[in-house]
């Protein structure tokens, strides 16, 4: 193989490189991120230093199929396969960490010897080094540059939120309608153009805090991104699948986009001769909706069926929109048995129900028989803790003691830490060493921050019985803190005793 690192060019490239059994090294990076430049030099020293490997370099935003089929979300990111399968991942700027990653699936260069000296260079590779120190030291380390949406400042989040919320339907490309930069963008402008829809559009390569950040709010690694009413629908390919499937000109018409040409006819006006003659069907006409009293008297039935009734396309299994599922994960995290109605599969009702709730889109979720409201109201109310609430009120969920919610905490991963400040940024030395531990080891883990949280800070030290932080969990029992961390780590325990 010769010790260098290649351009990836297609997923049938990579599938046929994993027929063999030989290690394999993806970098995912983008040319406007420093980091995966500084990473990209670490990345070829280490092929030399192991040329049985394929190392490979992937422009994320350009194979973004390749980028989703391995959930990237921030770049530098590297993928490590042995065997033909995924053993591990790295997701940031930490030479260190790539080096040992590399050396376990692609052995050390000598036995017995670690392969981050002789990989990252004793003479250029300390080049390397400082310069990603330096760059770290400048700007936060990068891994906190690619965490989460929390990670985007106050201004940052309310004005990619101004810019998603401008149009009905809104793209954010690389270039202009009139002048898309690449193909994936000129495919959305000519489904556009094509469903009759009036668009805005932002061009990302003006602006390099838009197009980092909305990465990070939106949580899609790639350009473009579409999306209606505020919601992502997803980049290039979900688009042309959608709009081959007929489904994008559904969600246009249930979210209430104008489309040029369209014949479908208005519901939210009961009782006029837009509506549907069979809504009214047999047995009279209600006074209130224009609904035949027995469609009535069904979409009644249908809405009090369950506690927590939702009107989704598709199941709840296998929602056909993003919309539908936006919700169905909503109500799972708040661990709420519901019941689904799938109105693709049933006209009358899912017309009817426009009328009856006075809503004109779906999903609609209903509890004991009241409409809540669709995918926005019901994502506003998540994050805001209203919806708990409500579902606590009426009885629908028991009220959270501390103790369940420590437990919930406890055992929402199967390794976790509890530790001032996050992974990427701890807050005190004792929490920084347990984490260096934890990655030196290859460990997998969930964190929370307790400085963040006043009640766990205090409850867990009842709870656990152990008076300071930090405190690591395996499997929902206490390890320990700081100090049996570091017996454990030196002694060589660690690994198997959270293998256990």
């Amino acid at each position: 193989m010769g010790g260098s690192v290649k351009d990836l060019q297609s997923k049938e490239e990579l599938a046929n490189v994993l027929l063999h059994d030989s290690p394999v090294i993806l970098h995912f990076w983008a040319s406007w991120c420093e980091a995966s430049k500084h990473m990209d030099q670490v990345f070829s020293h280490l092929s030399t230093d192991f040329p049985h490997a394929h190392f490979f370099r992937v422009e994320a935003e350009e194979q973004p199929e390749i980028s989703e089929d391995y959930s990237v979300s921030a770049v530098p990111y590297f993928v490590f396969f042995k065997g033909g399968k995924t053993v591990d991942t790295l997701e940031g700027a930490n030479p260190s960490s790539l080096a040992n990653k590399v050396a376990k699936v692609a052995g050390s260069i000598n036995p017995g010897e670690s392969a981050a000296p002789a990989s990252l260079g004793m003479a250029a590779g300390s080049t390397v080094l400082e310069t990603v120190k330096e760059f770290a030291k400048e700007n936060g380390s990068a891994q906190t540059e690619s965490s989460s949406p929390s990670g985007l400042s106050n201004s940052l989040k309310k004005r990619l939120q101004q810019l998603v919320d401008s149009h009905s339907v809104m793209l954010f490309m690389k270039g202009s309608p009139e002048e898309p930069k690449c193909g994936f963008s000129r495919k959305v402008i000519d489904i556009l153009k094509d469903e009759g829809v009036k668009f805005g559009s932002f061009d990302i390569l003006t602006d390099n805090e838009v197009r980092e950040g909305l990465k990070k709010f939106s949580n899609w690694p790639t350009f473009p991104q579409l999306f209606c009413k505020g919601e992502l629908l997803g980049g290039s390919d979900i688009a042309i699948a959608m709009h081959e499937s007929g489904e994008l000109k559904e969600v246009f018409r249930d979210q209430g986009v104008h489309t040029t040409g369209s014949n479908e006819e208005k519901v939210t006006e009961p009782g006029k001769d837009s509506v549907s003659s069979s809504l009214g069907g047999k047995g009279g006409i209600s006074d209130s909706t224009g609904l035949s009293t027995t469609l009535t008297s069904r979409l009644e039935s249908l809405t009090n069926s369950a506690p927590v009734m939702l009107f989704m396309k598709g199941k709840p299994d296998e929602p056909k929109c993003g919309f539908s599922r936006k919700v169905v994960e909503i109500l799972q995290q708040e661990m709420v048995n519901f019941k689904g109605f799938d109105i693709l599969t049933d006209e009358e009702v899912r017309q009817g129900l426009k009328v009856f709730s006075n809503w004109s889109s779906y999903p609609q979720l209903y509890i004991k028989g009241e409409l809540i409201g669709g995918s926005d109201i019901v994502l506003e109310m998540h994050k805001s803790g209203e919806l708990k609430k409500m579902l606590t009120e009426k009885g629908i969920i028991q009220k959270e003691t501390l103790e369940d919610r420590l437990k919930k905490l406890i055992s929402s991963s199967s390794t976790m830490l509890f530790m001032k400040g996050s992974p990427n940024a701890p807050q005190c030395g004792f929490s920084s060493k347990v984490v260096n531990a934890l990655r030196e080891e290859g460990v997998s883990f969930g964190s929370f921050d307790i400085l963040a949280d006043e009640e766990v800070r205090q409850g867990l030290k009842s709870f656990s019985n152990w008076p300071t932080f930090p405190q690591l969990y395996h499997n929902g029992e206490l390890i320990g803190g700081c100090d049996i961390v570091m017996e454990l780590h030196n002694s060589g325990e660690l690994k198997s005793t959270l293998s256990e």
